[in-house]
């Protein structure tokens, strides 16, 4: 500790001066550095704005066409439905007109046959 002892008055204050323009150095502000081309954020904004209208541009075309899709499905099973309607009407006028024809000829034959078995009675 004998190197405290030999340290005069004046190189304190000059030790303490140094440490005081080192602490001082710290808050200066350090010179920028400027990047070689600058950044246009008016650019950037409008980048990513585009980015966002498009996508929302391909979520509506999206929703659009599953839309159309749904409207497609709805109106094939409206027309099978129609279509099997007017299939079972068809088929139940088919089926009416068939038993009309038979009831027709049946009547047809039964007096035929009245008709036969009077003219048989008549000539006896």
């Amino acid at each position: 500790m004998s190197y405290s002892k030999q340290i005069n008055f004046a190189e304190r204050l000059s030790a303490q001066a140094e440490a005081k323009r080192a602490l001082l150095a710290k808050f200066k502000p350090k010179p920028t550095i400027t990047a070689p081309e600058p950044i246009n954020r008016d650019a950037e904004r409008e980048a990513k704005r585009e980015e966002l209208r498009l996508a929302r541009l391909a979520e509506k075309e999206k929703q659009r066409e599953a839309r159309l899709l749904r409207e497609a499905a709805a109106r094939e099973t409206q027309l099978a439905a129609e279509q099997a309607a007017m299939e079972a009407k068809r088929a139940e006028r088919k089926e009416r007109k068939a038993n009309e024809k038979v009831d027709a000829q049946t009547r047809r034959a039964a007096r035929l046959s009245a008709y036969q078995s009077q003219a048989i009675t008549d000539s006896l």
